[in-house]
């Protein structure tokens, strides 16, 4: 995975800006004796966003850019002149990205639609300058207020890819074969178990120039929820599919079976899933006669089903209508909504988390280096641009 270009796991480190500094000025102009104070404001630090920009599908942008640094604010200075503020930060990321908090696993945001602003990291506020001071009794305050601190924070972003339908099976069931039969997608296939060790995107045609997306992930088997395989890390990209398509191989022992293993994972990932709506295709169908096709149809599992051959091609458009009919029902449109209204997001486990930062090789420890906030470490002082000899 280190190799790949498809990276749905990063942690970067982000930090807003620090306010701006008021000045302590006093005015000093000929012909006028008692000026009295005058000095500006600071400028707010820089914020942090996270932006959805559907031309990304994948974080890798974001491994070779581990720090995200917004801009500090200017300090204030004489004739009430207010500090620049920080230049903010825009982090872009793919629609379905979820971010966690890298220190306790807490779940903190969601970017799902394109253009989607979210902010991170708020900058600090900026200092007010002594000109906010003065009052009746104290008509020159030689004092002004610092810019509040930065804020730093590490962050863990997870992908999960949008796609209106998923594919769930055991290693070699022909999920990959499927999806480059049906689209332009091009998945590695052989003849071996795990051949896809990551997950692909494909367009699928359909009639009156229509068209949705499916996704393919890695293989699960028995005990992926205890670590074997793969394990479950590739299911989250199917959370926000609309459908599951369940896939079995046809010359399989027992169908049924293979199906409640599949499902009995998936309810194990997420209990949420088994919300979704379900379609079982039987593939490799062209290795079975029509007498075998119709004794196994009578003992699938009580969802729809097909026989097909992405190979042949047999069911292929069978297949299709029986998808864009399930995706277009009026049950699942509804669930879609409730999905998006009632959305919840479960904090990271930190025992887990550690796990899946060393597998994604993002467990090394990232700090915060910037030599030209050593400054802030030392204590305060204002300059005072005002010689009270002339």
């Amino acid at each position: 995975m280190a190799e790949s270009n498809f990276v749905d796991y990063v942690k970067i480190c982000c930090r807003s800006g620090k306010g701006g500094r008021g000045s302590m000025h006093m005015r000093r102009a000929k012909y006028v004796p008692n000026g009295g104070p005058d000095g500006g404001d600071g400028g707010r630090g820089g914020h942090v966003y996270l932006r959805g920009n559907r031309n990304y599908w994948t974080l890798l942008h974001l491994r070779y850019e581990r720090h995200v640094f917004a801009g500090h604010g200017g300090n204030g200075s004489k004739c009430r002149s207010t500090g620049k503020d920080g230049e903010d930060r825009y982090i872009d990321v793919p629609c379905g990205t979820v971010v966690y908090n890298a220190d306790t696993g807490e779940y903190l945001c969601d970017v799902t639609e394109d253009g989607q602003l979210v902010m991170l990291l708020k900058g600090g506020r900026g200092g007010l300058g002594n000109w906010n001071f003065r009052t009746s009794t104290n008509q020159a305050p030689r004092y002004a207020q610092p810019g509040e601190p930065m804020r730093e924070l590490t962050v863990i972003m997870e992908l999960k890819l949008l796609a209106d339908v998923g594919l769930v099976g055991f290693p070699n069931a022909g999920k990959s074969t499927l999806l480059s039969a049906v689209s332009s997608a091009r998945p590695k296939i052989a003849n071996y178990p795990f051949t896809t060790l990551e997950p692909s995107l494909g367009i699928v045609s359909y009639r009156d120039n229509q068209s949705f997306v499916m996704a393919d992930i890695p293989g699960i088997i028995e005990g992926a929820s205890e670590g074997k395989g793969l394990g479950l890390r590739f299911l989250r990209h199917i959370e926000r599919n609309s459908l599951l398509l369940f896939m079995v191989p046809g010359d399989t022992d027992d169908i049924c079976r293979e199906y409640e293993i599949l499902l009995n994972e998936v309810a194990t990932f997420n209990p949420e899933l088994l919300d979704k709506q379900r379609v079982l295709a039987v593939t490799k169908s062209d290795l079975l006669d029509e007498e075998l096709i119709r004794m196994l149809g009578e003992n699938l599992p009580d969802v729809p089903h097909v026989f097909i051959s992405a190979v042949s091609g047999q069911g292929i458009p069978a297949l299709k209508d029986l998808l864009w009919e399930a995706m277009n029902s009026e049950s699942n449109k509804l669930q879609a909504i409730t999905d998006q209204t009632n959305i919840v997001h479960k904090n990271k486990d930190l025992s887990f988390l550690r796990d899946e930062l060393k597998e994604m090789g993002e467990d090394e420890e990232i700090t915060f280096v910037d030599e030209e906030d050593i400054e802030d470490l030392e204590d305060f002082e204002y300059e005072e641009d005002w010689d009270e000899t002339e």
